[in-house]
């Protein structure tokens, strides 16, 4: 499935049901993980949109639980800006959220930081 996942594909879908952010560049991020191919949407925004039929409902989960989450946190967490529908032949739910600016973080960096 992730092999479908193109930037081509993430703008169809931004342009179809989120006018509003067509106009804003897409990057493929390297770095963003397994369960989802993260992609960059302007400056300010990402999109995450799961790999494979098992990570689908951590879409609905993270809309959920992230900005709950995030008031009572320490560490800056991207929290869910839009949710996207099953079209143009992806077939899951996928998200917009805030970008945050950094690295991810790593068990290294835990040893370093201390998480409250």
């Amino acid at each position: 499935m992730h092999e479908l996942i193109t930037e081509q594909l993430v703008k169809k879908l931004i342009a179809s049901q989120f006018p509003q952010w067509k106009h804003l560049p897409v990057e493929f991020v390297h770095n963003g993980g397994n369960d989802n191919r993260t992609f960059r949407l302007g400056n300010t925004m990402l999109t995450r949109l799961p790999s494979a039929e098992r990570y689908a409902s951590q879409i609905e989960k993270e809309a959920k639980w992230l900005p709950i989450l995030v008031k009572g946190l320490s560490i800056p967490i991207t929290i869910p800006l839009a949710i996207g529908s099953p079209e143009l032949g992806y077939p899951f739910h996928w998200s917009i959220n805030k970008w945050i600016e950094g690295s991810p973080l790593n068990l290294q960096d835990t040893n370093k930081t201390q998480i409250a």
